[in-house]
Formats: structure tokens, sequence, C-alpha cells
């Protein structure tokens, strides 16, 4: 065996080794910097393009909005590849090139002298950020079916750092010079990909892996596996539901504030850090200890039930006072992600794990895609008909109507997926 291929054995893979810790490690990492990648433009983006178009506001705001499309775009796109490749060459030279090729484009974007060099940017950064898929499927190779919703929430957790730690980074650095939150950036990742060089092991060994072909690397193919079983299928469209409900925070949380409770930059700041603490708490501390507890099963629907509770409060808060209690309640429907995808990852072989998580990346792009239009045309369509209803209805509460309605989607596929494991165990 290669000594740079982790043990595949259980017994082996649970007795935490240095190595593997290390490898962990990498990853945590490795998915942090993709969601930084993403929140590290949002406070800097603007100014930027606003200073390429010389003014024209409207015409920035809308080259804004196409470069985060074009940006989901490729994400939708390069995620079930990467997924492909990582199942025929392995999950480390993928992830390396991927952290690898995210450093050298933030250097691009920093150095970027148009508009159109900063397209070609945010092009590169959407494929080589969409690594998060080969990642999960890293931690799928080196942990046990029983484990996996702890490492999932683990994973969950780095997504919650990144959350807070991009936009931060981006405001701090971008106080001083606009480009600098870029190199800022550009030097973690490329620092992250040679510790990667020197200390990931292997996770697929070559007996486990798949050939790749264009048929299981594209998203439409990929989306076959998703498919490939009716207990899958169920999963799957949960997820579904549940990605395009989770964007109606990055799409209009601050719009919705800002209308309804005339909350400033401070105030949203501190509510998405809050955000971001919670969702670490719960992912990072939480999900093991009450996957354990309640089960996998039991955790996925309890997680989805916190969820809907959330985003009703959101809708029918009558102060500000209820976004800081729906903040922390929200946050506990962490609990069904992980659970979601070690349910998931039980479904497909192993072989089969990188077309998993890429097929489920393409589900994200997806739902990134569509859910920007989506919610502000809902909230946009609430403001104009909020002169016409009384003054106590919560109209603008509108998109999280939506999202909740799209949870309790997610939780009635959920309970009908259990249903059926349930009837089959039961015949057997």
């Amino acid at each position: 065996m290669d000594q740079r291929t982790l043990p595949v054995d259980n017994d082996m893979i649970e007795s935490t080794t240095p190595k593997t810790r290390a490898a962990v490690i990498f990853i945590f990492i490795t998915l942090m910097l993709d969601v930084l990648a993403m929140g590290v433009v949002i406070p800097v983006l603007p100014k930027l393009i606003a200073g390429f178009m010389h003014g024209e506001r409207a015409d920035a705001v809308r080259i804004g909005g196409l470069i985060s499309l074009v940006w989901a775009a490729m994400q939708f796109i390069c995620t079930p590849i990467q997924g492909a490749l990582s199942d025929h060459f392995g999950r480390r030279p993928v992830l390396l090139l991927s952290m690898t090729g995210l450093g050298l484009d933030y250097v691009l974007m920093a150095l970027a002298p148009n508009l159109t060099w900063l397209f070609i940017a945010r092009i590169i950064s959407g494929a080589t950020a969409a690594s998060f898929g080969t990642a999960n499927a890293y931690i799928a190779d080196i942990t046990p079916p029983e484990k996996r919703p702890a490492a999932f929430g683990m994973m969950g957790a780095a997504f919650g750092i990144g959350f807070i730690v991009g936009p931060a980074l981006g405001g701090f650095a971008g106080s001083f010079d606009a480009r600098l939150p870029f190199w800022v950036a550009a030097a973690l990742s490329l620092l992250n990909a040679l510790y990667g060089y020197f200390i990931l092991p292997e996770s697929l060994p070559p007996e486990r892996r798949a050939k790749f072909s264009l048929a299981r690397a594209n998203p439409v193919g990929a989306f076959k596996l998703l498919g490939s079983n009716v207990r899958l299928a169920g999963l799957a469209t949960a997820q579904f539901f549940y990605m395009v409900a989770h964007n109606v925070y990055p799409a209009v949380f601050v719009w919705f504030t800002m209308y309804r409770y005339g909350w400033n930059e401070r105030s949203n700041g501190l509510a998405l850090a809050l955000f971001g603490a919670t969702s670490i708490i719960v992912q990072g501390g939480l999900v093991g200890p009450v996957v354990k507890y309640l089960g996998t099963r039991r955790s996925l629907i309890t997680g989805l039930l916190f969820g809907i509770a959330g985003f009703a409060i959101y809708a029918i808060g009558p102060t500000d006072l209820s976004v800081w209690i729906a903040i922390p309640i929200a946050s506990l429907w962490g609990f069904y992600n992980p659970a979601a995808q070690t349910l998931m990852t039980q479904q497909v072989n192993p072989s089969q794990q990188g077309q998993l998580q890429g097929a489920l990346g393409s589900l994200m792009g997806i739902a990134a895609i569509i859910s920007p239009p989506l919610y502000t045309n809902i909230f946009a369509a609430a403001i104009d008909l909020k002169a016409q209803v009384s003054a106590g209805t919560p109209i603008l509460g509108a998109p999280f109507f939506v999202a909740c309605l799209l949870l309790s989607c997610a939780l009635a596929v959920c309970l009908r997926v259990m249903r059926q494991v349930t009837s089959s165990a039961a015949a057997r």
C-alpha cells in the first residue's frame, strides 16, 4: 500500500492517528476557505465594480448580480467534475490542485485591471472553490457510518467559520485597500495547499476507484446517481428543498431587516455574526451528541422542525427582537444536514462517494442560481403590497414564509422516505 494512502478498514479508522487528524484539519480548513472565497468579496466587490463602471450605480448593481450568477453556475458545472475526478484519481490530487488554483485565482483578482479580468477571475474562483464535494467524499472515505454525522457536523462548522471570517476579513482589509482581502485570501489558500502537500494522505485506494467518464462528470449524468434508488432520490429532493430554503439568508436577510425594522450595517453585521457563531456551536459541538442520543433519522426530522419554527418566527415576528430569537432556534436545523449526508452516503458504494458529493454540489449550484431571483422578486412584490394591506399584516415576511414552506416539503419527503425504510425492514 502507498504510504500516502490511509488504511480503509473501520477498526483502523476508528483509532484516530496523527496522520488522520492532520488530514481532517486540512479538510476542515479547505471547506472553510471555500466559503471564505465567496464571503471575502461581499464587502469589497461592489466597490471594485463601481470603480470599473465609473460611478454608474445601477449598471454596477446589475453587473454584480451577473458576477454572482456566473460564480454559482461554475459551481454547478465543476462540482460533479471534481467529484468524478476524485473517484478516478483519488481525493488528494484533486484537493491539492483545487486549493492551489483557488490561491492563484485570488492573486488574479487582486491584480485584475478591468471588469473583463474580474469576470474571468470569478469564473475561475467558482470552478476552483467547487472542492467541497470532494472534501465531503474524503470524510466519507475515512469515517465509519456511525461516526459520519459528527464528522459532517464539524465540516458544517467550517462553513460557519468561513461565513463569519470571510465578510469580516473582506470588510477589515478592504478598509485599507479594496484589493488587500484577495492578497490575504491568496496567502491562506496557498499555505493550506502547501500544508496539504506534506500531510494529506490519500483516502481512496486504487482498488476502490471508479473509471472517469463524462457521463458521470457532467451535472445531468451526476443526477442519474441520485435517482438510482427511491430512498436516495427522496433524500436528494429533500436536500434540494433545504438548500433553496437556506438561501433566503444571503438573498434577502439584509434587505428584510432594513425595510422591516430599519436596521443599519452594524445591526446586520452583529446578526450575521450570531448566525455564524450559533452554527459553529450546533454543528461543531452538538451534532455528535444529539445524533448519538436521537439516532440519525430522528435527528434529521428534529433539525427540520427547528428550521421551520425559526423561519416562522422570522416571518411573523412583530419586532426586531424576533430576529434575535429566531437565529438560535433556526440554527438548530444544523442537526439535519449531517444526518441527511450520512443517510445518503449509505445509499452508494465507496467508489461513488465523489460522484454523490458532486451531484449534491450541483444541486447546491442550482439552488444558488434560482434562489436570488426567487426571494428578491417575492420581497419586491411584498414591498409593493405593503401599502395595500393593514399595518399589522407581516407581508414583508413573505420570503421566510416561502422558506418555511420549502422546509415543510423537505420534512414531508423525509417522513415518506423513513416510512419506506421502516416498511422494507419489516418485510425482511
